[in-house]
């Protein structure tokens, strides 16, 4: 019977662990309140906030080529009604918006 206590015990070692690094490195969030937070309008992905949108992917392009001739970093990212938001980090918001055109 003392045969048994040897994986009796690694298993219990080893689950032990398993939620010992899942506590440690765990967010506290889980990812659909992450995504949740995101979709509800806040118009902001993390360092990066929204400056414009615009109906589609060439025109999302069009203004980042704008803003990088400008100097400004940005990046488009496609909304699920099909529309794109342009994301510049925040310390250049108010200079993309200065040089992005009204929209119509």
């Amino acid at each position: 019977m003392h045969y048994a206590y040897g994986p009796t015990v690694a298993v219990v070692v080893v689950c032990l662990l398993g939620l010992l690094l899942r506590w440690v490195f765990g967010s506290g969030r889980s990812r659909g309140a992450r995504a949740a937070g995101r979709e509800a309008g806040s118009g902001s992905y993390g360092l990066l906030r929204t400056v414009a949108t615009v109906s589609g992917r060439p025109e999302g392009n069009a203004l980042r080529a704008l803003l990088s001739d400008a100097g400004i970093r940005s990046t488009v990212t496609e909304r699920p009604d099909s529309r794109v938001d342009v994301l510049v980090f925040r310390e250049d918001v108010d200079r993309a918006r200065q040089l992005i055109p009204p929209i119509r």
